[in-house]
């Protein structure tokens, strides 16, 4: 892993999104594209000529460029090699475009401008679209451990394949990596791939995998895989995004949703 695209942003996540970008980029000397994305264009009710606009882009574009002012003068004291890319436009639509020469797009778990609980559509895009595997970083994270536990989740699906594969740089990484499975019973028929699979792939990697079976009990697929993941002090949660159609309220499926609407540690994401 040598590029990764962090989204730049002046929401509640910044602080903790850029300092998971500069642990990876110390821990795999890799480089920082810090992409930008200021959209200057906005539909208000009743505004016919646009009144409205007019007023709000000077702002728009004095907070962005505080920002950039802001987080270049943190980035110059850093051991890292960066760049700035300024795109005017929809944050998706501009990270989509960047991302096709890039190893891993780092984005939080909020839209732009939205502080709910509702999955983001931004981290639903991007997990579905890009070529790149899409990390998640909660916001109250304070720092990235490159060398702690990671827990990949594991339900037989290609997808779940997939998310394996794109996250082999920093499972390269971690100290200790869990092949962690919650399903029922009657579920284990209907694995393509099971665990073993997925262990044998790692290990032709050079990477050693624990296989473990997470009882649900009462909790939601996503809490289970929390808690384990937290008992296991594990650093990160690796997960296959399951998507629907663009048709559907939100992009991802179930279990990615319920993880995105409450990450208590980051996710990386791959489809």
């Amino acid at each position: 892993m040598k590029s990764i695209l962090p989204h730049i942003s002046g929401d509640v996540g910044m602080e903790a999104r850029l300092q998971a970008a500069l642990d990876l980029a110390r821990a795999h000397s890799a480089h920082l594209t810090c992409l930008q994305a200021v959209n200057c264009e906005f539909y208000a009710p009743g505004d016919f000529f646009g009144t409205a606009m007019a007023v709000a882009v000077p702002h728009i574009k004095k907070a962005a460029e505080e920002l950039r002012a802001k987080i270049e003068a943190a980035l110059a004291k850093e051991d890292v090699a960066w760049e700035w890319v300024l795109r005017h436009g929809m944050a998706e639509t501009m990270l989509l475009e960047q991302s096709v020469l890039q190893d891993l797009i780092i984005v939080g778990r909020h839209d732009v401008g939205s502080r709910g609980r509702s999955p983001s559509s931004l981290v639903g895009e991007l997990a579905l679209n890009a070529p790149a595997p899409v990390l998640v970083i909660p916001d109250e994270l304070e720092r990235l451990d490159t060398a702690g536990p990671v827990m990949v989740a594991w339900n037989g699906s290609s997808e779940a394949c997939v998310a394996l594969r794109s996250a082999l740089p920093v499972l390269g990484t971690a100290n200790e990596v869990i092949l962690a499975n919650v399903s029922e019973e009657a579920d284990r028929e209907r694995f393509d791939f099971p665990p073993v699979e997925g262990a044998k792939y790692l290990s032709r990697h050079g990477i050693e995998a624990e296989l473990v079976d997470i009882p649900r009990g009462d909790e939601k697929v996503a809490e289970a895989m929390f808690t384990a993941a937290k008992f296991r002090g594990c650093s990160m949660l690796v997960m296959g995004a399951f998507g629907h159609s663009r048709l559907s309220e939100f992009l991802l499926g179930g279990v990615t949703r319920s993880a995105l609407m409450d990450p208590q540690l980051p996710i990386l994401l791959a489809h």
